[in-house]
């Protein structure tokens, strides 16, 4: 199965360092039954980017995190497509979350997506107040949609280390 997940430039830094990624808390995201579900149209690819969508807008929860103690984080959502075949469907959370156990080894990633600079600003702004949109707050909900209007760059794994570099996104 396709499974995005969430993460962040330092985590995209400690994948390359260690190889493989560990989701927090094993979550994940997917096309899963549920997803499929909750649309009524949209071919596979558009419930594909529906999921990774929802990985992107859980990055921005990681972000926010890690802004509150690092203000100088590089604002980015970031997202690694992995292909894997033990998950567990968890809609009891929502609608895409998988469950994984274990590190993702680098074998098994599929892609990278991760905001370009341009999208800085509106993901730092996001970042800030992605709980009050969770809770229903429509400014802070515009403020994420602004930031989602921002399209997630893809990269191959092999050219991650490179990008990192060349973004100047390392330490």
């Amino acid at each position: 199965m396709r499974i995005y997940v969430p993460t962040t430039v330092a985590g995209l830094q400690k994948l390359v360092a260690d190889e493989q990624i560990q989701p927090l808390s094993g979550t994940a995201f997917a096309l899963t039954p549920a997803l499929r579900e909750e649309y009524v149209a949209g071919d596979e690819e558009e419930l594909e980017y529906a999921a990774m969508s929802e990985a992107a807008r859980a990055s921005l929860r990681l972000l926010a995190s890690e802004l509150g103690s690092d203000p100088d984080t590089p604002p980015r959502r970031a997202v690694v497509a992995a292909d894997v075949d033990d998950v567990t469907l968890r809609p009891d959370l929502d609608a895409a979350v998988v469950r994984v156990t274990g590190p993702i080894p680098m074998r098994r990633l599929a892609a990278i997506h991760l905001d370009v600079a341009d999208a800085g600003e509106a993901v730092r702004h996001a970042a800030q107040v992605i709980d009050a949109a969770d809770l229903g707050d429509e400014d802070a909900e515009l403020a994420v949609g602004d930031a989602q209007d921002h399209d997630l760059a893809w990269y191959g794994v092999q050219e991650l280390p490179f990008v990192l570099e060349l973004e100047d996104l390392t330490p």
